[in-house]
């Protein structure tokens, strides 16, 4: 074999490396494949992670493979890729703005939900997170993210043989995850450190690099901190008030203290949720100590801060005592040169109020220049719900906007579904998801057959059915159960599908598509038209009505006339949710009106060709036609909730039996039902342009950050 040869196997090793720890392959199946065909164990039992994947091959092994031609050369093209992506000049930010790279956007969140191998994230706020950033990459904009290194992650779901929920917390190695610690010149690790009650809380951080964005994780683990103070950042979310007020402490002020650290000078600081808002106060800091009036050092971080809330429920929204805060901020305030009431004002909507509490909120909407919700109606209930912080009678003079959220297309999308649309619309169709021409196209069945349609989601249902039964067998074996019994009747793959799947908080009502439970069985077991339905979730560790939710679900599932037709996942994560939202043909989503401030996981299902059954809440309410889905109930709100949830459940069992049910059923004389393609069509034409971050994205780039001049 010649050097020439030996030589691309050299380079080929060292260009896994580098792809390995860029989760740019987390939306390349290509790439995917590769370390799937590297190791096919290891990458299923590390949760599809590509440097635990190479870190289980020697080098020699890795030479080895690369030596058979067609191997080496699959390898090579994917890196290429990797490499074109990586070096794009043409990008909608440059064409789209006056493409200054230096006008940085900072995205402050308490959790980026990005791949299932990374489990530092719990729920939507964080997915939302992750999706921004991966978008963010492929549009070229300038962008970091900061968040906190959680080494015992978001807790691990196992349910006990009555179906309670019980938690762990399995340590995450750094090294074997895709992350790099930041490290200077000499190869140490850039540390700073943030003053908490009386001591100074070092951290460290690590990298993620994600496609051409970057997001730092700050992480308190170190020996010279007092035990206490190392486990900080250990979980996410975890802990009372006083671990809230540390976390957010080090987020916020201690993320800006690393980017000074790093010489990162944004020009945009986004708080995504108020757990971030501190990092207002450090930047006063700055000014002040520069030698600017508060008033002036006041504007200055107005003008470089922009605030997104995602909570529609005062109850939602962080608060602090005066004691609590005094007690853990008292150095930083010294060295603000503030008094308590004066650092507490900034935190109350009524400043000289001392009996109230601090609210990241308030802190976050007094310090931006630019504030939205997630949806067209979580901006109005957010006007409402501030218009006595901004002292108005009228809520529409609250200046808070909205922006409704999207998802990443290619991040949720399943290969099955990725090489249907590449036959049907050509290669390049992934670099225009934001434009309505593409998705026109749809609607012409000479394009786009019904029978290919169809074809599509029968394979995508029968990937999720057999993904299903190796979950279950996984979970029977568990606790000792039978499994290989009853393997096969575990779902059926011609019954319509429909999927739940999100955090198991109490207003978004998992149970309520039991209320008439006989009615129920009568739906699922008609042996002409048959129905089922898969569940999976989280409850909080310290939601027992939540956990109740879940207990109720499983029993329902083990009740011998739903059996096998009610499936309960355990341990939903990313991976869970992907395999779920291709396959299912219905997607159920029946939150309390209104306080589902946005909602995306029935956004990830338009590309699948999957339909949405939903109360016209957060983004259903915006995406809603009439012909693109169904709605439970109108676009108002009952005045109670007993009466909103007996009348949400009877509409969601009538359109069932009357609308969704039969028209899935009604078949042409080769088995296609035309009215239920026509509707998915129109979901995918009217939806998937709209509801993806791309296009959320260009909106905060074009409408809040102010760089596109």
């Amino acid at each position: 074999m010649n050097s020439t040869f030996m030589e691309r196997t050299e380079q080929a090793i060292r260009g896994l490396r580098r792809l390995a720890y860029n989760l740019w392959w987390t939306w390349n199946p290509k790439a995917q494949d590769i370390f799937h065909a590297l190791s096919e164990r290891k990458w299923r039992s590390s949760n599809h992670n590509a440097v635990a994947v190479l870190k289980s091959i020697s080098h020699a092994e890795l030479q080895a493979r690369l030596c058979e031609k067609e191997f080496l050369e699959q390898v090579e093209s994917v890196l290429q890729e990797f490499e074109n992506y990586m070096g794009k000049k043409d990008t909608w930010y440059t064409a789209n703005t006056s493409g200054n790279g230096s006008r940085l956007v900072a995205y402050f969140s308490a959790e980026f939900g990005l791949h299932e191998c990374l489990p530092i994230y719990s729920g939507g706020l964080g997915v939302l997170a992750g999706d921004h950033t991966k978008s963010a990459s492929d549009l070229g904009v300038p962008f970091i993210g900061v968040s906190l290194f959680y080494r015992n992650g978001y807790f691990q779901q196992t349910l006990g043989p009555d179906g309670w929920q019980h938690e762990s917390y399995p340590l995450i190695d750094p090294d074997t995850i895709p992350v790099e610690l930041v490290t200077d010149d000499a190869g140490n690790p850039v540390t700073a450190s943030v003053q908490i009650a009386h001591a100074t809380v070092t951290f460290h951080a690590y990298r993620i690099n994600v496609g051409r964005a970057t997001i730092y994780l700050l992480d308190t683990n170190r020996e010279e901190n007092d035990l206490h103070y190392r486990e900080i950042t250990s979980r996410v979310y975890g802990g009372d008030s006083t671990t809230r007020v540390m976390q957010e402490t080090i987020l916020g002020i201690g993320g800006v203290r690393l980017l000074r650290k790093l010489g990162i000078a944004p020009r945009v600081f986004h708080m995504n949720e108020g757990h971030s808002a501190f990092l207002t106060l450090e930047l006063l800091r700055e000014r002040l100590a520069q030698g600017d009036t508060r008033a002036d050092a006041e504007a200055w971080v107005r003008d470089h801060c922009v605030f997104t809330t995602h909570t529609p429920v005062p109850a939602g929204h962080d608060r602090f005592t005066p004691d609590l805060l005094d007690h853990l901020l008292s150095m930083f305030r010294e060295r603000l040169g503030f008094d308590h009431e004066t650092l507490m004002s900034y935190g109350r909507e009524r400043p000289d109020d001392s009996e109230e509490t601090f609210c990241m909120t308030v802190l976050a909407l007094k310090m931006s220049q630019a504030a939205n919700g997630v949806s067209e109606l979580h901006g109005q209930i957010s006007r409402d719900m501030w218009k006595g912080l901004f002292h108005v009678e009228n809520s529409e003079e609250v200046p808070i906007g909205h922006i409704t959220n999207g998802v990443h297309i290619l991040g949720w999308m399943a290969n099955r579904t990725r090489q249907f649309w590449h036959k049907h619309l050509g290669q390049k169709w992934i670099y225009y998801l934001k434009q309505e021409a593409i998705w026109a196209q749809v609607s012409d069945p000479e394009l786009i057959p019904d029978e290919e349609l169809w074809a599509l989601r029968y394979g995508l249902r029968r990937d999720l059915i057999e993904y299903v039964r190796r979950m279950m067998r996984h979970q029977f074996q568990r606790v000792g159960a039978d499994y290989d019994t009853v393997q096969g009747s575990i779902l059926n793959p011609d019954a319509l599908t429909i999927g739940f799947a999100r955090r198991f908080a109490t207003y978004k009502r998992a149970p309520l598509f039991f209320r008439d439970f006989n009615r129920v069985v009568e739906l699922i077991n008609n042996p002409e038209r048959p129905v089922q339905i898969v569940f999976a979730g989280k409850a909080h560790p310290r939601d027992d009505q939540g956990k109740r939710f879940i207990q109720e679900i499983v029993g329902h599932s083990k009740n011998p006339a739903l059996f096998g037709k009610v499936v309960f996942l355990e341990n939903y994560d990313i991976n869970v949710a992907r395999h779920m939202i291709s396959g299912v043909d219905l997607w159920l989503n029946n939150p309390r009106r209104p306080m589902e401030a946005s909602g995306t996981s029935g956004m990830k299902i338009l590309i699948h060709g999957g339909l949405n059954l939903s109360i016209l809440d957060g983004w259903w309410r915006e995406g809603y036609s009439g012909e693109n889905g169904w709605a439970i109930g109108e676009d108002s709100t009952p005045a109670s909730v007993e009466e909103q949830d007996e009348r949400d459940a009877a509409l969601l069992q009538e359109i069932l039996f009357n609308d969704v049910i039969p028209e899935f059923y009604d078949r042409d004389e080769y088995g296609i039902p035309r009215k239920w393609l026509q509707r998915v069509r129109k979901s995918m034409e009217t939806l998937i342009p709209q509801f993806n971050t791309d296009r959320m994205v260009s909106d905060y780039v074009t409408k809040y950050y102010h760089i596109t001049d």
